[in-house]
């Protein structure tokens, strides 16, 4: 509380009014004199001091109590938490004091807000008493008899739910106990994990699932599986909280079945080398129902779903990677829909934005490497690349462009010659969908000959994923920008966000094209006929270069200006403040769509 009094009032006044405001209303007060922009003085409310003559306290009640609480912190039975780490891996609310701890480390008698033994940043726990009564010697039932199996330990029913603190930002949380059956779900534990993502939906925080489970308890299914408020309700919830809040989920171990559709569910998924892994069925089931026999790492493991699959977003050396990995990521990402993404102070690029004329090559087959240029133009140090391994030819990244975070769709010509393929095409559709949920403005960075035509790829179904991204870019509704870097030939330019896309600004550098198809390809469609019936070769050869020459000039980024088909030329030396100042001033452009329910692609 700040509270101004005349220039008049001496330093022992000012004192006094703070003490005396402090201790009335129970809050800081600083106390300024004058137009001084410094506090005269300063003070806190007193400690709260309790009767000396009063000798209430704990009851053996609450030390029983205290007593079944440090029981359900051991986790499951010993022999399985000795195990983890030649696993590699951390017991569950070790990983909870990695994530949560901070430099406070876990609570300790005394700390005000959660309970003794909780990481610094947990706000508190749900259902640390799931399925007590199924094993605790303390349940009713059981009076107090401990002659039962170890084994049969279900603390919490092996899934941990709460809120926290991380990176400065409240968020839920789940993570499985896996040495509680496997980290499997059954009934308590799956009511818990309901609660904690329809608490998320009325909250607006974000959500963390540390996953580590094998699936749904097989021998304990009847009352979860199919039920209503059953298994079955996490992927309804997962549906309704998408483009809500952001979802992240980490996997810290075989996730089979359906703990393998919370991942895939979630807005970003990381996977942890040497431990991650998830797969509708487990290498046994695989067998038994196809023949097949396969290691889990080549059924479903990091390799295979960052390079293969597409739903491994990143992939982490460890836990604490993986961790690092998450604190970067949701420092892109507002709490929820409708919030503007949190900015930072800008930085200037990595390497000089003087370069990028130089980087990029007159001819449009030439490669380069599409970071370069993202390095010259991002705030350094803040390009945060997604799907890496999967549909190389295009890019999907996070970055900050002068302090604002920007989500970066750039054809990579080192990459298929930056043709775009079916993965690329739906690689890119996805992240254009997630950025446009959380109001994350869009760069595409245009280089292309198009979609990849041949029979291969109409098997993998290059129409119908061209068209998800086609179909993301046009019903984006948040500020959009694209550069024409050199090649933007057939429908490339349309999924990369062309003039008829809606974009804010289409610029061009000074090595734009834009048309039907490329030089040679055209040359050959026109001319092909006229050509052969040049017998010399040599003219044959002069002819067809001065036909090609003629059809770039068509062609030509100055053409395109000129027609008014782009908004702007821009020397490649100014691209990143020409970039920066049309982010800022359509910063809150409004867009609408059509008044329907929903569209048809998906």
């Amino acid at each position: 509380m700040n509270v101004h009094v005349g220039a008049a009032a001496t330093p022992e006044e000012a004192e006094a009014i703070a003490k005396s405001l402090a201790e009335h209303l129970g809050v800081d007060v600083d106390v300024y004199v004058g137009e001084s922009e410094e506090p005269a003085a300063s003070a806190s409310p007193p400690e709260v001091e309790y009767p000396l003559d009063d000798d209430f306290g704990p009851t053996d009640r609450e030390h029983d109590l205290r007593a079944e609480i440090d029981d359900i912190l051991e986790g499951g039975p010993e022999k399985y938490r000795d195990r983890l780490p030649e696993q590699g891996k951390l017991f569950v609310r070790d990983r909870l004091d990695l994530w949560f701890g901070g430099e406070g480390g876990t609570r300790g008698a005394g700390d005000a807000s959660a309970a003794e033994g909780d990481p610094a940043g947990v706000h508190f726990e749900d259902g640390k008493f799931a399925a007590f009564d199924d094993w605790h010697p303390n349940a009713p039932d059981r009076d107090g008899d401990e002659s039962e199996e170890t084994s049969d330990r279900l603390p919490g029913d092996g899934l941990l739910t709460g809120a926290a603190e991380f990176e400065g930002r409240d968020v839920h949380f789940m993570a499985n106990d896996f040495t509680v059956k496997a980290g499997s779900m059954a009934a308590k534990g799956v009511e818990k994990f309901l609660r904690m993502q329809q608490r998320a939906l009325k909250t607006g925080n974000p959500v963390l699932y540390l996953m580590d489970s094998s699936g749904g308890r097989i021998d304990q299914q009847s009352g979860f599986f199919a039920n209503r408020e059953g298994i079955g309700k996490y992927y309804y919830n997962h549906s309704m909280l998408s483009g809500a809040v952001p979802q992240i989920c980490v996997l810290y171990g075989p996730c089979i079945a359906g703990a393998a559709y919370t991942p895939v569910f979630a807005d970003f998924t990381v996977m942890v080398e040497g431990m991650s892994a998830m797969a509708i069925a487990s290498p046994r089931m695989v067998k038994m129902v196809t023949g097949e026999e396969i290691e889990m790492a080549d059924l479903g493991g990091p390799r295979v779903h960052a390079e293969e699959s597409g739903s491994a977003d990143l992939v982490a050396r460890d836990e604490e990677h993986a961790r690092e990995l998450v604190a970067d990521l949701i420092g892109y990402l507002p709490d929820s829909a409708g919030e503007k993404p949190p900015q930072r102070e800008t930085k200037p690029p990595k390497y000089s934005p003087e370069g990028i004329d130089e980087l990029i090559p007159a001819s449009p087959n030439r490669p380069y490497d599409v970071r370069d240029l993202l390095d010259r133009i991002a705030d350094a140090e803040s390009v945060f690349e997604l799907k890496e391994g999967y549909g190389g030819e295009i890019l999907t990244a996070f970055c900050r462009i002068d302090g604002r975070p920007v989500g970066v769709v750039a054809n990579d010509p080192a990459v298929r010659s930056g043709a775009i393929f079916p993965d690329a095409a739906e690689k890119a559709a996805e992240f254009i969908w997630t950025c446009d949920a959380y109001e994350i403005p869009l760069l595409y960075l245009c280089d292309t000959p198009g979609f990849m035509a041949g029979s291969q790829v109409e098997k993998d179904a290059i129409l119908e994923k061209g068209k998800k991204m086609i179909y993301a870019t046009s019903s984006a509704t948040v500020p959009k920008q694209t550069v024409v870097v050199r090649k933007a030939y057939g429908a490339g330019i349309y999924a990369m966000g062309g003039p008829a896309y809606d974009p804010e600004s289409v610029i061009g550098l000074p090595s734009g094209e834009i048309a039907i198809m490329g030089p040679e390809a055209a040359i050959n469609a026109v001319y092909a006929r006229k050509l052969a019936a040049i017998d010399d070769p040599e003219e044959r050869a002069e002819t067809e270069a001065r036909l090609r020459e003629e059809y770039r000039e068509e062609i030509d980024i100055h053409r395109m200006a000129s027609e008014v088909v782009i908004d702007e030329i821009v020397p490649p030396s100014t691209l990143r403040e020409e970039l920066a100042a049309r982010f800022a001033f359509y910063e809150d452009v409004e867009k609408d769509l059509p008044d329907k329910k929903h569209g048809t692609v998906l």
